[in-house]
């Protein structure tokens, strides 16, 4: 499959990214209102590409991000020369997932095509996802020096407040999956949003079952950061 490759057509001001991800305690202790705000105010590309339309309409979800700009100069490019080259490897071990490079992250769109999926009603990581999800556990601790979003969603079928549930209960079997891998639960986030951000058409069944889905975003956190501007001398 090839690599789908976004550049952003919004200004620099406008371009908000996750570049870090709060430990587990601030985001339980993150209260509705507050999860809300963030999520409201996170409009940017990275975002966008993994919850589809109406952005910052949906989720009761646990974002709880540090929301900051795309890296620009040297370090920007020694970063997308690092987010590159773990997207490429992502595509080869993972045939069928839809792997894209949004600024300066990675998302990925894991549905039946890419043996990451669910069935109606259903979130257990079946073998199928386990082996897709084993070897991304084994691009992850290639590159150590990310963050990740996982995000849950659902088709149509079922109620509001059903899928709601169902929706975090699929972002966190994945990430709990990772985490039990022995990857560290800090690099971890999580969100969810239901049906409310479809991306295909939830009256046909392929639709129903490309929107069953989780979404991963892959972020540099701050130390490739620091790392980056060190090695470009902009330290």
């Amino acid at each position: 499959m090839k690599l789908i490759i976004k550049n952003s057509l919004i200004t620099l001001s406008a371009l908000l990214l996750i570049v870090s991800i709060s430990s587990c305690t601030a985001v339980k202790n993150a209260n509705n209102k507050q999860k809300g705000a963030v999520i409201g105010a996170t409009g940017g590309a990275v975002l966008g590409a993994i919850i589809g339309n109406n952005v910052g309409k949906g989720g009761n979800g646990e974002l709880g991000a540090v929301i900051g700009g795309v890296v620009g100069g040297g370090a920007g490019v020694l970063i997308g020369s690092k987010m590159d080259k773990q997207a490429q490897k992502i595509e080869e071990e993972i045939p069928g997932a839809q792997v894209e490079r949004v600024d300066d992250a990675i998302v990925i769109t894991f549905d039946e095509n890419s043996g990451v999926f669910f069935d109606t009603a259903k979130y257990n990581v079946n073998a199928a996802s386990q082996e897709s999800l084993n070897k991304l556990t084994n691009v992850f601790r290639e590159y150590p020096d990310t963050n990740i979003l996982v995000v849950g969603h659902t088709d149509s079928v079922g109620s509001d407040e059903a899928n709601m549930t169902l929706s975090k209960n699929r972002a966190n079997a994945v990430t709990n999956y990772l985490i039990g891998k022995g990857l560290s639960a800090s690099r971890f986030t999580t969100n969810w949003f239901g049906e409310s951000q479809p991306m295909h058409d939830n009256s046909t069944a392929e639709g129903r079952a490309k929107n069953r889905r989780v979404n991963v975003a892959i972020l540099p956190n701050e130390k490739m950061i620091e790392d980056a501007k060190t090695q470009s001398g902009e330290n």
